[in-house]
């Protein structure tokens, strides 16, 4: 079931390893996991966005997700410490290939005016994030129950050590960079 495993596997490993000239191949760089985060700072106000956020980030990954909560107060924001404000999901092994699979070759391509994500998410250290501007584009979400449009971060971390390797594995998973 597994593409994304046994392509890295049978394909990516022997390339990677001749394009970067690893002499291990443990040296070749590898996804650790991927961070789904949605953060709701309306959820101050309506407790209800969080519930929904949740059961959607839930149906999106296929796994449980955790409430993040508020680690200062900030007055101006009328934010107290401790108060809920977002969710996340860190996936890992074989939910993270899947659901990299599915956001590759199922969400993406449903974004409107796609012309490939950006290539310079990438943070010093061979991790991409992406952000998401709407929900909608994974198909496990049903339009009509949608009552607020919510936006997500996606972080995909890897054990490269620079950003070049790091692209060059996302790329040769499949992710579509703009040129």
């Amino acid at each position: 079931m597994v593409r994304l495993k046994e392509l890295y596997n049978n394909e990516i490993v022997p390339q990677l390893t001749k394009d970067f000239s690893y002499t291990n191949i443990m040296q070749v760089p590898k996804l650790e996991k991927i961070v789904v985060n949605m953060g709701l700072g309306e959820a101050i106000q309506n407790v209800k966005i969080l519930d929904s956020a949740v059961e959607e980030l839930a149906m999106i990954t296929g796994q449980k997700t955790v409430i993040t909560k508020a680690k200062k107060s900030i007055a101006s924001f009328k934010l107290r410490q401790g108060m809920p404000i977002g969710c996340m999901v860190t996936l890992r092994r074989e939910k993270m290939y899947e659901f990299l699979d599915r956001l590759i070759n199922v969400s993406l391509p449903r974004v409107r005016d796609f012309k490939g994500v950006s290539g310079k998410g990438f943070d010093g250290r061979g991790n991409y994030s992406l952000g998401i501007k709407e929900q909608l584009i994974f198909p496990e979400i049903n339009y009509d129950k949608i009552d607020k449009i919510k936006g997500l971060n996606i972080t995909i971390v890897t054990s490269a050590k620079s950003d070049e390797e790091g692209k060059a594995l996302l790329k040769q998973l499949g992710m579509p960079f703009r040129n």
